[in-house]
């Protein structure tokens, strides 16, 4: 099999008939025309090894900094060599579920061995397929637990922004009523979730470490949300999770999460991973696939579709969710990731992840920046700032520096095992010459 297979300018003709459309950019039609690049702007006649040079440089303004101290979603983590090589063979290469899928058995062991590892590493019960994204599993997951009778979904202040929005848009297209749980000290705040529950409460989401870094006391929130017979779903940053007490642990219903962490590079924003577990008993409510181990008629081991829900495809209006396949490659990605590395090691860099990010916070707190919350955090957290967050991030940028991200008069500061102890006296020494003309 080739990794490149062109079809003819017929065979194109003949899959334009087909779809019924006269030409390839009507495809394309529902972007906005200024963002529609017609062609490249290079002279006629250039050889394969001039324009591979100008595309080059054009790339070359994508600029990749050296040193980063930003998460808030997407972290910069270590992905070994395997994880590539293994992933980059032809036969693995699929975005999806296959549709045939009996006859895919490689793709649906593959599938498999993710569900069973992020099964084991959230302690629940069953996973999914995958979906999309973090956020679209946490917005799932709020479906998952709505009912005729529960149609209010509560979500902690702490979380991540980017998901809120996601799980609001869900919401508002359902008739769901999201409520904002308030925050207090960096973490929800019990005694106001107490309040807000009541009998058409459906859930509480809230995210492990929150997107202030901070540890929550998801055991406290877990037992708040059960005691007013509400499900907790449990937002998971799975390197944390290798150290963290599990969802399973704690008791949630659901556990959610970005992959991306899992073996994916940051690249610009995605294709990323969103994955998700539950309990048995929430089992067929899962949106996606579910594939299963069986044995053949031969009894040899073999996998299957186990489960995917049928309102999805033939009754659509009492469908909870309109996902019907998964990220299969990203999915697999994660699955290699997480077998190369192993229990031993994911640990390793959970451990690597929090002792740098405490020691950079010493740091910071030495010269002025002190951190904004006292509790226990991972490997994220928030200082107060004495001079201008956005100014201080631009001057890190000029010395090649990816600064935390600036929120709400502070930065939230992320470090991983990439951070070495010179990349983190780098930063202190340009913190330091930052002007005073950058006060806030």
């Amino acid at each position: 099999m080739s990794s490149y297979i062109p079809q003819s300018w017929e065979e194109r003709r003949q899959m334009l008939d087909t779809i019924g459309v006269s030409d390839v950019n009507e495809l394309f039609s529902s972007i906005p025309a200024g963002m529609m690049l017609d062609k490249l702007d290079l002279e006629p006649g250039k050889s394969e090894l001039e324009v591979r040079r100008i595309m080059s440089s054009m790339a070359g303004k994508n600029h990749v900094f050296s040193s980063i101290f930003r998460g808030a979603g997407s972290y910069n983590h270590y992905i070994p060599s395997i994880v590539g090589i293994v992933t980059g063979k032809e036969e693995f290469r699929t975005a999806y579920t296959p549709y045939q899928a009996e006859i895919s058995q490689g793709i649906l062991q593959s599938i498999f061995e993710y569900q069973t590892m992020i099964a084991r590493l959230t302690g629940m019960d069953v996973s999914n397929a995958s979906v999309y994204d973090g956020a679209t599993a946490a917005a799932e997951a709020v479906a998952m637990c709505v009912d005729r009778k529960h149609r209010r979904a509560l979500v902690s202040a702490t979380s991540n922004p980017m998901v809120v929005d996601v799980i609001k848009t869900y919401c508002y297209g359902r008739g769901i009523e999201v409520v904002m749980v308030p925050e207090k000290d960096g973490v929800t705040d019990t005694e106001a979730l107490k309040a807000l529950l009541d009998d058409a409460s459906a859930c509480i989401y809230t995210m492990q470490p929150n997107y202030y870094g901070q540890i929550e006391d998801v055991s406290a929130v877990c037992q708040t949300a059960h005691a007013a017979g509400a499900k907790y779903i449990m937002g998971v940053y799975p390197i944390a999770a290798a150290i963290l007490a599990t969802p399973g642990e704690i008791g949630a219903d659901v556990a959610v999460g970005e992959g991306q962490p899992l073996g994916l590079p940051m690249a610009f924003g995605g294709p990323y991973l969103g994955f998700m577990a539950t309990t048995a008993a929430n089992m067929r409510k899962l949106p996606g696939r579910i594939v299963g181990e069986t044995t053949d008629a031969a009894g040899n081991r073999a996998f299957v579709l186990t489960l995917q829900a049928r309102e999805q495809h033939i009754r659509r209006e009492k469908a909870s969710s309109n996902i019907c396949s998964n990220e299969a490659l990203c999915a697999f990605t994660s699955a290699v990731y997480m077998a190369a590395m192993g229990d031993k090691n994911m640990r390793q860099v959970a451990e690597l992840c929090y002792d740098k990010a405490h020691f950079l916070a010493e740091k910071l707190e030495e010269i002025g920046y002190a951190r904004r919350y006292g509790g226990p955090f991972f490997n994220e957290f928030v200082t107060e700032n004495p001079l201008c967050p956005e100014k201080v991030c631009e001057a890190l940028e000029e010395h090649d520096i990816l600064g935390g991200i600036p929120v709400e008069g502070g930065i939230l500061w992320c470090a991983t095992e990439m951070n070495s102890k010179e990349q983190i006296d780098t930063l202190i020494d340009v913190l330091k010459e930052v002007p005073d003309g950058t006060v806030v």
